[in-house]
């Protein structure tokens, strides 16, 4: 194999399938592909030591001086940032229940509300995250509803913090702001945490009033697999001190930390990609879909709200003779695996992002699927 380029040895070495990743930054993908700037970064910090605690908060200083925040932390990844925030909200700094939140009667307070239109599931479910911390959920409203009123009747002295996940994942529609959130926590002097782990805006959510907000490392800031935690300093110590408690089973390492902190200062002075950018890549792939029989292609944007424009694809299942999801499982089945957003196949719909895909891989996914149609005519 010597002379092969090495990311050809890799995929042949462990026998693994070439992707094509047009559903997004996404966890079961691999998320991003670093800049070589942060590779590089990463680089150093495996051929190097370092006293981790001097460099953790020597780099949350520098993230936090970045972003103009009191605080921040890297930690291994946006759902541990999820737990330790909880349980920085419960233990403080009590060190006898640091070390044993998994076993002592938890007498503090240890209620996480949260809409319940947020209680989903981004690949493990965010009660989980919230147990792991050592909280209990107590969903506010209803599973489409949540008003700052009935986030605020289920507030009681066992509330612990307010949770508010930030994500297409969630219900959308009347659903409170962050902002109306953070006044019901400041009015019951009570910490926010925000979970804004695909979020593309580092500052918005700490300007609207949260006390904490957690963002993965690897999605819109394109860093290796690891998170950040930011906020209000008392809060982001305690978050620190569970890397004596929970913390230390979703320990960051330190590539993890210098390339994230690399990663965010890239992040804040790169050209950003604009909706209006992508929709002008995908044109060209959207005209030629729409020349396929049974498939009506156009564009759609971010049901979250943020500036990303990506190509809806309807199939009409019965002119093609074979389903949606069945034609999603094709393509991650064929030659080159092919990924889409596979969330409402259920309705004849798949969504194709651009973000992590060249103009060459569109032209293959569109052969893929015109070859596939033409296999069922």
């Amino acid at each position: 194999m010597k002379g092969k380029p090495l990311m050809s040895s890799i995929y042949e070495k462990y026998q693994l399938k070439q992707v094509i990743n047009t559903s997004g930054r996404m966890t079961a993908l691999g998320v991003s592909t670093p800049r070589q700037e942060v590779i590089d970064a990463v680089g150093y910090g495996l051929d190097h030591y370092f006293d981790i605690k001097d460099l953790v908060n020597k780099t949350g200083a520098y993230i936090a001086n970045l972003l103009n925040v009191e605080a921040a932390v890297v930690v291994s990844c946006a759902s541990a940032g999820i737990a330790q925030s909880v349980a920085a909200t419960i233990v403080k700094d009590n060190a006898n229940l640091l070390v044993n939140l998994h076993s002592a009667a938890v007498n503090e307070p240890r209620e996480i509300v949260l809409p319940r239109g947020h209680n989903v599931n981004f690949g493990a479910p965010v009660d989980t995250m919230v147990a792991l911390g050592g909280g209990k959920v107590i969903e506010a409203g209803y599973a489409n509803e949540c008003s700052a009123e009935q986030l605020e009747a289920c507030i009681t002295r066992q509330t612990a913090a307010i949770l508010y996940i930030k994500s297409h994942h969630c219900v959308q529609k009347s659903i409170l702001s962050v902002e109306q959130a953070a006044a019901v926590a400041r009015k019951h002097q009570l910490p926010l945490i925000v979970d804004a782990a695909a979020e593309e805006d580092l500052l918005c959510y700490y300007q609207m009033g949260a006390d904490l907000v957690i963002y993965s490392g690897a999605k819109a800031i394109e860093g290796p697999t690891s998170g950040l935690v930011i906020g209000k300093k008392q809060l982001v110590e305690w978050v620190k001190l569970q890397s004596g408690g929970i913390g230390r089973a979703m320990k960051v390492g330190k590539e993890g930390i210098l390339g994230l902190t690399q990663a965010i200062e890239s992040y804040l002075t790169q050209e950003k990609t604009s909706g209006a950018q992508m929709v002008e890549r995908m044109t060209p792939f959207i005209n030629s879909l729409n020349t396929l029989n049974g498939v009506s292609a156009k564009t759609v944007w971010d049901s979250a709200g943020r500036d990303i424009a990506r190509t809806e694809i309807a199939f009409d299942e019965a002119a093609i003779g074979m389903s949606t999801l069945d034609i999603v499982q094709a393509l991650k089945t064929g030659d080159i695996a092919i990924y889409f957003r596979g969330y409402k196949a259920n309705e004849g719909k798949i969504e194709v992002d651009v973000r992590s895909v060249d103009q060459q891989q569109l032209t293959t996914v569109f052969n893929c699927i015109k070859k596939l149609l033409e296999q069922q005519a």
